[in-house]
């Protein structure tokens, strides 16, 4: 079994473009995880001038490495090669409320299936206050470096 930590150090990214700080959740049917959106993040310079939102493309991407990159990494476990990755193949989802820099976000994602190597979720990212920000399926394979 794997714990947290070992999840969160076999993900592919690092800062700026890490959006999980830590992982609350995760067991064979899903993961929960949060992230708190740093004000100084760059994108925030131009995402509206007056009352900066984070976009939603930050949003998904937030989404799809709590709650597809961290559980893919946990059903994988021992068989996730050197060079294998999780790439994010579709998406559908709807954005409800805006989140705004320094708002801390949880990530909770439910397996639909996880087969030939494809993992299909459903994920709802909810504000400090427990509402729904944004909800929908998030879907993603795994890759192999050639």
């Amino acid at each position: 079994m794997m714990d947290l930590n070992s999840i969160l150090a076999k993900l592919p990214y690092s800062a700026p473009f890490l959006f999980v700080d830590a992982l609350t959740h995760v067991d064979e049917e899903g993961v929960a995880g949060t992230y708190t959106f740093d004000e100084n993040l760059d994108f925030y310079r131009g995402h509206f001038n007056e009352k900066a939102i984070t976009p939603g493309v930050i949003l998904i991407e937030t989404m799809a490495q709590i709650g597809l990159a961290c559980l893919g990494i946990f059903l994988l476990n021992k068989d996730l090669k050197k060079g294998s990755s999780i790439a994010l193949t579709s998406t559908e989802i709807q954005f409800l409320k805006p989140v705004y820099p320094k708002e801390k976000v949880t990530v909770i994602s439910k397996k639909i299936y996880f087969r030939f190597g494809k993992l299909k979720c459903t994920v709802t990212m909810k504000n400090e206050a427990g509402q729904e920000v944004c909800k929908g399926i998030l879907v993603g394979m795994i890759t192999e470096e050639l």
